[in-house]
């Protein structure tokens, strides 16, 4: 990467992003399935938590927030619980501000999904999919312009984006010199006819174009027919997951960008921050080139994160410069950062496995040990006891390694996912916290005296029991090493 384009997020700072479009409230409720209904052949769930989070729209503002540019909301909500979840979320989240419509007649788009043991059951859309009144949408959107840096269209298909509002909304701003991105989910391209650059991803592009092909001559065909359906549009963007993304614009060769990513965790979220970086860099002065360029990066980061689905502008920056270090730091996360993390895991379903120990001085059996713990779960967490806590168990002459090696060193292992450090003599208190879907000690123990297992099998799920290699000890190393 170019100075230039290193230099580019430190733009982001005080640049405004309207994002309108299609605002959602996401909620997740997670609980215990152990038992079938006596009145119908269904699982019963005993709710134990509910989480909720910004979706849709909110999500590329929680982007264009965490990037460092802030973000304005317009879009319509109802008058209900949800919708006021959704104004209290927005309030909530550091730079972003509030546009929001409200629709008395028109139920705030939700959508709740139960999740039992990291499965999701069953997922329960409430929403109003009819077009919306234009004049609430577009009086948010037009009050709001006039501020704004960028304009970013979200469209869902749940009714806000009618063809009126997008031909309003996308002539306002470019009457007032303010570019536009567009994220469609129309099979009519046309409806964004006058808008800067549009983003479908491959799927997309093929069911609108009728170009299929996962190559970069097919997604050339499908920038240009693009371009051919609204001959006022500047560009096409085409992000094909694991071959990157195409860029397409009028009058010039297509720009063909390889994905970044050394590692794939969750491409959930990733269009979202496409979206948000994008809007951020041509705010900042870029030209359409640059700021592929950047939300290809951004992209590329994003799905290497962990449970999440936002990046900073500090991150990006590194990864431009060179400067993001060890990426197994990335697995190494504080308690609170952890559980959101996890929790993420579970919001898609993965399951989620726990282990621990010290991990004084790492050998092969203890590689086996997480190695078998890995092909119980999706997803491993390991928790290792930081010194003070080693010296309380093993003596004052432990750890031989300090908390942050050992830790560095775990977290470089490809069978471990998550690493966080507890203080306490037990894992007791962090198993509670996170309810594990899988618990792994060694042979050594039993069910019964794991630490945690009642938790972990009263939440419905396992414990498992790994082989151990014979003749394998950190002890016994440190006896070698200390023999004359």
């Amino acid at each position: 990467m170019d100075d230039t384009l290193a230099r580019l997020p430190d733009a982001f700072s005080g640049k405004t992003v309207l994002v309108l479009g299609d605002v959602m409230l996401d909620r997740f409720v997670y609980g215990a399935v152990d038992r079938i209904s006596p009145e119908a052949p269904v699982a019963v769930i005993a709710i134990e938590r509910e989480t909720t989070m910004l979706g849709g729209a909110g999500n590329v503002a929680r982007n264009v927030a965490a990037l460092g540019g802030k973000a304005v909301l317009a879009g319509l909500i109802g008058d209900d619980d949800a919708g006021r979840a959704v104004q209290a979320l927005v309030e909530r989240e550091p730079g972003l501000e509030s546009a929001l419509a409200v629709d008395p007649n028109r139920r705030t788009t939700e959508k709740t999904r139960y999740v039992a043991a990291s499965h999701q059951m069953l997922r329960a859309d409430r929403e109003d999919r009819h077009p919306a009144d234009p004049s609430l949408v577009l009086a948010a959107f037009e009050k709001a312009l006039a501020s704004a840096d960028v304009v970013v269209l979200s469209d869902y298909a749940k009714g806000v984006l009618t063809p009126e509002v997008l031909a309003a909304a996308i002539a306002a701003a470019r009457a007032a010199g303010k570019p536009v991105i567009v994220d469609p989910k129309s099979r009519d391209l046309s409806r964004y006819d006058g808008a800067t650059v549009i983003k479908p991803n491959r799927r997309e592009a093929a069911e609108a174009t009728g170009v299929t092909g996962a190559g970069d001559e097919a997604a050339e065909a499908a920038g240009e027919a693009i371009l051919s359906a609204a001959p006022n549009l500047s560009a096409a963007l085409v992000t094909r997951g694991a071959a990157g993304m195409t860029l397409s614009r009028r009058g010039a060769a297509h720009v063909h960008l390889p994905a970044s990513a050394l590692e794939v965790f969750d491409v959930s979220g990733a269009g979202d921050t496409v979206a948000a970086t994008l809007a951020l860099s041509l705010a900042a002065g870029a030209d359409l080139a640059a700021a592929a360029r950047l939300a290809n990066a951004a992209a590329g980061l994003v799905v290497g994160k962990l449970g999440t689905d936002v990046v900073t502008a500090g991150e990006l920056k590194a990864v431009l410069t060179g400067a993001h270090g060890d990426p197994g730091q990335e697995k190494i996360a504080a308690r609170e950062r952890m559980l959101e993390i996890v929790a993420g895991w579970r919001a898609r379903g993965l399951k989620v496995g726990f282990t621990n120990g010290c991990f004084d001085l790492l050998h092969p059996g203890h590689v086996s040990l997480l190695a078998q713990a890995k092909g119980a779960c999706d997803r491993l967490v390991l928790g290792l006891n930081t010194d003070a806590s080693v010296q309380r168990l093993k003596g004052p002459t432990r750890p031989v390694q300090k908390e942050d090696a050992r830790a560095a060193v775990l977290a470089s292992l490809s069978a471990v996912d998550l690493v966080t450090l507890f203080d306490e003599d037990t894992p007791l208190e962090l198993i509670t916290a996170i309810k594990p879907d899988v618990l792994v000690k060694g042979a050594d123990y039993t069910v019964e005296t794991v630490v945690g297992s009642d938790v972990v099998l009263a939440n419905g799920g396992r414990v498992v029991l790994a082989d151990l290699k014979a003749g394998q000890s950190t002890t016994a190393l440190i006896a070698r090493a200390n023999t004359p």
